[in-house]
């Protein structure tokens, strides 16, 4: 039997997705509500893509941009177990989420995004090296 998909706010239990406790005080999270990255990583809205969302919750706190919070991204629970379902077809960030044959779903220009992603990725091999 397949494994069932959770999406962050399954996981994290933030309250932050329509309808649920913490909506009215913290307002609606992006990731449970953007179908910018619908279907990556198997999740609905960008429930399993949440770290390349700005403003989510983690640790209490509404997060930032990729570039500023992806760092600690690569430290959550949630981000590691999603990476070890999806295995070898794990999305890590925009430019593979393009490269997996997925169309971003905006009219805006997301450019700057993948720029920045591409960067952030460049950064990460120089240091793993």
């Amino acid at each position: 039997m397949a494994e069932k998909r959770l999406n962050c706010w399954e996981v994290k239990k933030c309250g932050r997705e329509p309808g649920g406790v913490n909506e009215k005080e913290l307002g609606t999270c992006p990731a449970s509500t953007t179908n910018e990255f619908a279907g990556a990583n198997k999740g609905c809205a960008a429930g399993r893509f949440c770290w390349v969302v700005a403003g989510t919750l983690c640790g209490g706190f509404v997060q930032g941009t990729f570039a500023s919070k992806f760092k600690n991204c690569l430290q959550c629970p949630f981000f590691l177990e999603v990476e070890k379902q999806e295995g070898r077809f794990f999305i890590l960030n925009v430019k593979k989420y393009l490269e997996a044959g997925f169309e971003l779903k905006s009219k805006e220009d997301d450019k700057g995004l993948i720029n920045a992603v591409d960067e952030k990725d460049q950064k990460i091999e120089k240091n793993d090296k």
